[in-house]
């Protein structure tokens, strides 16, 4: 009887049968840290053996035998299970990490990089590819777009190297892994190591009752008087923004900016230097001079010289207004403060509330009262339902990694059910800052026929609700929520046959397109008016407000594009380098962005060894790609405008001409299809009041 009952009750990892939830959604509560290690070592073994049955197929191959197959993977399983653990491994990582998950993080990432590299250097499965390649028959664009991206894949992964090369990039991709990984959890262990207590009330001078009321409440989870100040974004901006006390600013600012410089196991900086060369030397072993060449073949921009036009025509067009609203701020901060006043960097957010409330009488904390975090969830699901007529429903039966995490079915206009959409809003302990979208499942079209859709997540680091208050949102937070639901709209509307070309796989500088078209809304009069009501008495967010917002919609915006700008001149100088960089980072960063700094540089602080896009995020050699989308979102966004905000037939061309398409043609041809014609900087430089507008 023993052995029956051990037998019955005998755990099977959850990564390995259906997960019995609704739609298939991943069962948090059943996962534990060893089942992830367990599993990504099997999705191996059955890739292997997948990959094993196309190269050994007697048929000469075709596009259905070994192009299909090679993107799915999934043979006669019904999910690709390496894909299965890998998203949801990631995501964790990412939201909520612990000792435990980083440690295996460590142990994976080499093993999968390996066994990425015996996909992509496996010189049989490269032969079949590329006879379809050479030989195939005549195919849809889709197929065609699917065909390209698998040989050139192959190719850019180093197929084409002779034994001794796929050696030496077997070792670059293995490498870079690693330090990119140790980059991020040196990043987050940084950020969560400090924290700013204070026990004088006196000290809090300036701060609006939400940000003392959060840091009270930061104080009370950790079991100590007074108040505590965190670098996470809900956290640090108000007190830079409104704290009077000037040395603590400073304080608060320099922890913040000398993050992973400091003498210690989390000093990012040698890493960032290998990271750079490491992907100088893998695309030199592709045949590239740099690896910004490498990564702009596959971008709209397409090459060195287009980002840099970009970059220098922004700066041309903003730069003396950047220089204009800075000499504004230093003005300002003289006649409150002394003609010898010198202003520095934590200074600059204090200072610029004040012109900003001089000027428009407006700020952040004026508007949270009408932005309570339920009714912003209201409004931009109510935007997409206005646009597309889907439609959002919580179920709560839809398990969660956390309870901070709301889980939706998302139905579409006809009723028919769309996707999973998960939304986590808060910082805590183990999470990355910043706000990403990421899915759990991909859409797809299986072997039966069955459009498998999304399982889609946004996670954000908004304000926290308080003992007294719910959670407030700034308009600058509506503004990331907004632009993080594009992300998942494009996401969630994707209908593609292949999984590969859904969604968000597109090139780089045209994912940013649809997130960054949403954060148009933000400030129509339209689209405030049915959400932005006053958390106590109800009453709408007054027209005069509304007014004040539009108006200063332009405020400090040179400053902020010039800010982009300068990310981006960072970025390339990094990645457009021929030669082995040996020189210190600190100056060479200082360098390489003057052109677009309109502010006091800093000699002892550092952007790169945080900047987490361009070192462990995917954006190396793509920083430029905001603003190149921006030019897109601000195009895109004028037909609205002349059509109406919420006019249904100029939206369900955006959803079946980009939302929907993913990356299964050339994004151009997808934007012109909407357009009619190619995107041009004049309406970007309209809406930040560069240029008048044009009649």
């Amino acid at each position: 009887m023993n052995e029956i009952s051990v037998e019955k009750t005998e755990r099977v990892n959850p990564f390995f049968e259906p997960y019995g939830t609704p739609h298939n959604t991943v069962p948090f509560q059943k996962i534990r840290t060893e089942d992830y290690e367990e599993a990504f070592m099997e999705g191996i073994r059955r890739d292997d053996e997948e990959i094993e049955k196309i190269i050994n197929d007697p048929e000469t191959p075709t596009f259905e035998n070994t192009i299909i197959r090679v993107d799915t993977s999934k043979g006669e399983h019904y999910y690709d299970l390496l894909d299965r653990v890998s998203n949801v491994f990631s995501c964790m990582m990412s939201a909520e990490t612990n000792d435990e998950l980083d440690a295996l993080a460590q142990k994976m990432s080499p093993i999968l990089t390996k066994h990425a590299n015996d996909v992509s250097l496996n010189e049989k499965l490269f032969q079949r590819i590329k006879y379809v390649y050479e030989h195939h028959r005549e195919l849809t664009p889709e197929e065609q777009m699917l065909l390209e991206t698998s040989y050139d894949g192959f190719v850019r992964s180093g197929a084409l190297l002779d034994e001794a090369g796929k050696e030496k990039l077997r070792q670059l991709t293995e490498e870079t892994s690693m330090l990119a990984l140790q980059f991020s959890q040196n990043l987050l262990k940084e950020n969560k190591a400090y924290e700013l207590h204070i026990t004088d009330e006196a000290q809090l001078e300036g701060l609006p009752d939400t940000a003392r009321e959060a840091a009270r409440l930061a104080a009370k989870e950790k079991e100590k008087e007074g108040w505590i100040f965190t670098l996470d974004f809900p956290s640090y901006s108000p007190f830079m923004t409104y704290a009077k006390d000037r040395t603590l600013r400073k304080e608060l600012y320099m922890a913040k900016n000398m993050e992973c410089i400091h003498d210690n196991g989390e000093n990012n900086l040698e890493i960032c230097k290998r990271l750079v060369n490491l992907r100088r030397e893998m695309a030199q072993l592709l045949g590239f001079e740099t690896y910004a060449d490498y990564v702009l073949k596959h971008r709209m921009a397409t090459n060195i010289n287009n980002v840099y036009k970009l970059l220098n025509d922004l700066i041309d067009a903003y730069k003396p207004t950047a220089q204009k609203e800075v000499e504004e701020i230093e003005q300002l901060a003289k006649s409150l403060e002394g003609a010898d006043f010198e202003l520095e960097p934590w200074d600059f957010s204090y200072f610029s509330h004040k012109l900003q409330m001089e000027k428009y009488n407006l700020d952040a904390e004026m508007l949270r009262p009408y932005f309570r975090l339920d009714k912003v969830i209201a409004g931009v699901f109510g935007l997409a339902n206005k646009l597309y007529g889907i439609t959002f429903e919580e179920n709560k039966e839809i398990p969660v990694y956390h309870p901070d995490v709301k889980a939706y079915e998302v139905f579409d206009k006809d009723g028919s059910y769309l996707a999973v959409f998960y939304a986590d809003f808060h910082p805590r302990k183990g999470k990355q800052g910043g706000a990403w979208m990421t899915e759990f499942q991909g859409q797809w079209i299986d072997h039966k026929g069955n459009n498998v859709r999304p399982h889609v997540s946004v996670v954000m680091n908004l304000t926290k609700p308080t003992d007294e208050k719910p959670a407030l949102l700034t308009l600058g937070e509506v503004e990331t929520f907004l632009h993080e639901f594009g992300h998942s709209l494009h996401g969630m509307f994707a209908n593609t046959r292949f999984g590969s070309l859904s969604g968000t796989n597109v090139w780089w500088d045209f994912v940013e397109l649809p997130s960054q078209f949403m954060e148009n809304y933000a400030i129509e009069k339209e689209f405030l008016r049915t959400f932005a009501f006053h958390y106590q008495t109800g009453e709408p967010l007054p027209d005069e407000l509304i007014e004040r917002i539009v108006k200063s919609r332009n405020f400090m915006a040179a400053y902020a594009c010039m800010r982009q700008v300068s990310f981006g001149l960072l970025d390339m100088a990094y990645y457009t380098k021929k030669d082995e960089f040996k020189v210190d980072i600190i100056p060479f960063e200082k360098e390489a962005w003057k052109e677009a700094i309109v502010t006091k540089q800093r000699h002892d602080t550092c952007m790169t060894v945080q900047f987490s896009h361009i070192m462990a995020g995917g954006y190396a050699a793509g920083y430029y790609s905001y603003k190149w989308a921006e030019v897109l979102d601000a195009d895109a966004f004028s037909v609205f405008k002349r059509e109406g905000i919420f006019n249904r037939e100029t939206a369900q061309s955006f959803r079946d001409n980009i939302l929907s398409k993913g990356g299964t043609e050339h994004p151009m041809t997808l934007y012109k299809r909407f357009r009619g014609q190619e995107p041009s900087i004049d309406a970007l430089l309209e809406r930040n009041g560069i240029k008048r507008q044009t009649t």
